[in-house]
C-alpha cells in the first residue's frame, strides 16, 4: 500500500450516485513485503509486552495504568505510530497504524483508549495542521511518551453538537490568548502535559462580531488549568476521564493551531481518523472474543458432547467470524485508499466506527451466551470486555449521531444533480411548461431509468461470488433510487426526518460492507500461493457476510416504504409528556 499521487474520489460516496468506480475497490489494498515484516515485527512485540506486562483484570481492579506501562509502550513506538520519523516517530502509514492499533485493542480496553486519545486524537491537530516551529516544538516529546496527550472538545452542554461549545479565548492586547471555560468528560485529563483545546473565538466579518471555533495548544503547567475528580465509569476504567477547566489561562498566539476561525473543521478532520482507530480497535477485540468464545465450546462438554458439536454454538461461531471478517475487510479498504490519496474518507471512516463499534458489541454477546454463567463471572475476560466496548458506541460522535452524519454528507452530492429539477418545483408542474422543462426531465428520466435497470454484476470479482456481486449491483440500484426519491419528497426538510436518514445510512453501510468483502475475497481467492482449504474458509465467510449484509439492507429497503414512523412519534410524545411508563396491570 505504498503511497502515491493518485486521488480517488470517496467510495462510499459515490454509492449515493448509484455508482461505482471499479479501479477504487479492486485490487483490494494489500501490504507490501516490507510493510508486511514491520507490521510483523512490531505485532509480535505487542503480543510480547502484553503477556509479560499488561495484567487486565489488575488493570480494571485498581482503575489505573502504571506509568511504567505506558513508557514501556512509549519504548515499543506505540506513542508515535504515525509521527514522521524526523520527529521522532515511526511513520506508519493508515493501514499499518491501524494493524498495529488493532493489536493493541486486542489485549486491553483501557489502553486502547489511552493510546488512541493520545495520539488517534490528542495531538492529530498537531500532525495535520501544526507549523514546522509547532511540530519541533512537541512532537518529539509526544512521540517518545515523555508529553501524554488529550483532545478536549466536549463540554457540559455540548455533545454531539461540536458548533455549540462555550468555551471562550478572547485575544488580548499583546495578540495573546486568555481562555476561560471547561470541558467534560476528557480522555487522558491529568496525565496528559499537552492538550488540543478548542474555543469559541470571536471574529470582525463585514463589520459584525461573529464567534467562529479555534484550536490551541494548552499545556498542563500553564497557571489556571485545574481537573476534576476521576470519573468512575462503566468501563475502560483505567483510562483516566476527568473534567479540565479552565481560568484566565494565558496562551500565546502561537499556540494557535491552524488559521483563526478554523477550528471546526479541524476538528472534525481529527475525529475523521480517530474513527477508523475505533474501527480498527473493535477488530482486535473482536479476535480476542473469538479466541476466548472458541476455547471453551473445545473444553467445555454437556450431553457428552463438546459445544462446538451443537448447532447453535456453530452458527454462533460462525457469525462472530463473518461479522469481524467483515469488519476488518470495511476497515482496510477505507485504510488502502486513504494511502493511496482518498481526498473525502469522513463517510468511510464514520462507516468503520459505527459497524465497528456494533459488531464488536453483537460478538461480545455471543461470545458471553456461549461461555453460558462462566461469561458472566468477573473472573473471565467476557464481562470487562462488555463494560469497555459498550463506549465505542458513544465515542467520537455516537453513533446515531454519526447515520445521521453518513446519510446528509452522501446524499449532499445527489442533491446538487436535482437542483435544476428543484428549480421546476415538482414533475407535476413542470409539464405544464413542457418545452422548458423537456431538457432536465429528459436527462433526469435517463438517469433514473439507468439506476432502475443496473444490475449488472460486479465486473472484477472472483466468479465464485458471482450471486453475491449480482446481489451488489441490485441493492445498489434500489439504494440510488431511494436516496432520490427522498430528495424530492422531502427536499431541505431531509435534515428533520432522522428515521429516513437512519435507513439511509444503513443501507449505505452494508453495501460498503458487502463491496468491500467482496473485493477482499476476491484477492485472496486469486492468489494462486494461498491453499485451496484455506481460501474454501475465506470463501465461506464472505458468504455469511454478504447474506448477513443483504437482510439488514433488505430490512431497510422495505422500511423505506412500509413503516410505522409516525406510530413511533406517537408513542414517544406520549411517554415523554409524562416522562414515564405509566401503564400498570392494575388499571387495565
Amino acid at each position: 500500500m505504498s503511497s502515491n499521487e493518485e486521488i480517488i474520489h470517496s467510495v462510499a460516496g459515490d454509492l449515493f450516485y448509484g455508482d461505482i468506480d471499479e479501479s477504487s475497490v479492486f485490487p483490494f489494498p494489500r501490504f507490501s513485503t516490507e510493510q508486511s515484516e514491520m507490521a510483523s515485527e512490531m505485532v509480535n512485540a505487542v503480543i510480547r509486552f502484553a503477556e509479560e506486562q499488561i495484567d487486565s483484570e489488575k488493570l480494571d481492579t485498581n482503575e489505573e495504568i502504571p506509568d511504567e506501562i505506558i513508557q514501556g509502550l512509549a519504548m515499543l513506538g506505540l506513542c508515535g505510530l504515525a509521527v514522521p520519523e524526523s520527529y521522532g516517530g515511526m511513520e506508519l502509514d493508515y493501514s499499518l497504524y491501524s494493524r498495529v492499533f488493532s493489536e493493541v485493542a486486542g489485549f486491553d480496553g483501557s489502553i486502547a483508549t489511552m493510546l488512541g486519545a493520545h495520539q488517534s486524537i490528542g495531538y492529530r491537530a498537531l500532525l495535520n495542521e501544526g507549523t514546522e516551529e509547532q511540530k519541533k516544538k512537541w512532537l518529539p516529546k509526544l512521540a517518545s511518551g515523555e508529553m501524554l496527550a488529550s483532545f478536549c472538545l466536549t463540554e457540559p452542554s455540548s455533545g454531539s453538537d461540536a458548533y455549540s461549545i462555550k468555551t471562550k479565548a478572547v485575544k488580548n492586547e499583546d495578540g495573546d490568548y486568555i481562555i476561560n471555560g471547561q470541558k467534560l468528560w476528557i480522555t487522558n485529563a491529568g496525565k496528559a502535559e499537552f492538550y488540543t483545546v478548542f474555543c469559541k473565538t470571536d471574529h470582525d466579518i463585514k463589520g459584525k462580531v461573529v464567534e467562529k471555533i479555534s484550536c490551541f495548544v494548552v499545556t498542563k503547567d500553564m497557571a489556571g488549568v485545574t481537573f476534576g475528580e476521576k470519573e468512575q465509569k462503566m468501563g475502560i476504567k483505567a483510562s483516566e476521564t476527568r473534567a479540565v477547566y479552565f481560568d484566565n489561562v494565558l496562551v500565546p498566539a502561537e499556540n494557535m493551531i491552524g488559521s483563526p476561525g478554523k477550528g471546526f473543521k479541524i476538528s472534525m478532520n481529527v475525529l475523521n481518523s480517530g474513527r477508523l482507530s475505533l474501527g480498527s480497535a473493535s477488530v482486535g477485540a473482536m479476535k480476542k472474543i473469538i479466541h476466548f468464545a472458541t476455547e471453551h465450546t473445545k473444553n467445555r462438554k454437556q450431553f457428552d458432547k463438546n459445544l462446538f458439536e451443537f448447532g447453535l454454538i456453530q452458527e454462533k461461531i460462525a457469525d462472530m467470524s463473518a461479522i469481524c471478517y467483515a469488519t476488518e475487510c470495511a476497515v482496510y479498504m477505507t485504510s488502502g485508499n486513504m494511502v493511496k490519496g482518498m481526498s473525502d474518507y469522513s463517510i468511510e471512516s464514520a462507516i468503520c466506527k459505527v459497524f465497528g463499534s456494533e459488531a464488536l458489541w453483537g460478538v461480545i454477546d455471543m461470545g458471553m451466551q456461549i461461555a453460558g454463567g462462566t461469561g458472566y463471572m468477573k473472573e473471565y475476560p467476557y464481562e470487562r470486555s462488555m463494560r469497555d466496548a459498550r463506549i465505542n458506541l458513544i465515542f467520537e460522535g455516537t453513533n446515531e449521531i454519526l447515520r445521521c452524519f453518513i446519510a446528509l454528507s452522501g446524499v449532499k452530492g445527489p442533491s446538487e444533480n436535482l437542483k435544476e429539477l428543484g428549480k421546476i418545483s415538482d414533475v407535476s408542474s413542470a409539464l405544464n411548461d413542457p418545452i422548458k422543462s423537456l431538457g432536465v426531465l429528459t436527462d433526469f428520466a435517463k438517469n433514473r431509468l439507468s439506476k432502475m435497470i443496473s444490475s449488472k454484476a460486479l465486473s472484477k470479482a472472483h466468479p465464485s461470488l458471482e450471486a453475491q456481486s449480482t446481489h451488489f449491483s441490485s441493492m445498489l440500484s434500489d439504494f440510488a433510487i431511494h436516496v432520490e426519491n427522498s430528495l424530492i419528497k422531502y427536499g431541505r426538510n431531509i435534515i428533520e426526518r432522522e428515521l429516513v436518514l437512519k435507513r439511509i445510512a444503513n443501507m449505505s453501510i452494508e453495501l460498503y460492507v458487502t463491496l468491500a468483502v467482496i473485493s477482499r475475497t476476491t484477492l485472496i481467492l486469486n492468489n494462486e500461493k494461498i491453499e485451496q482449504e484455506e481460501k474454501d474458509f475465506i470463501l465461506n465467510l464472505a458468504l455469511l457476510s454478504c447474506r448477513r449484509s443483504r437482510h439488514k439492507f433488505k430490512s431497510n429497503n422495505r422500511e423505506m416504504g412500509n413503516n410505522l414512523d409516525s406510530t413511533i412519534k406517537k408513542v414517544s410524545d406520549y411517554i415523554c409528556k409524562d416522562k414515564s411508563y405509566n401503564l400498570d396491570i392494575i388499571n387495565y
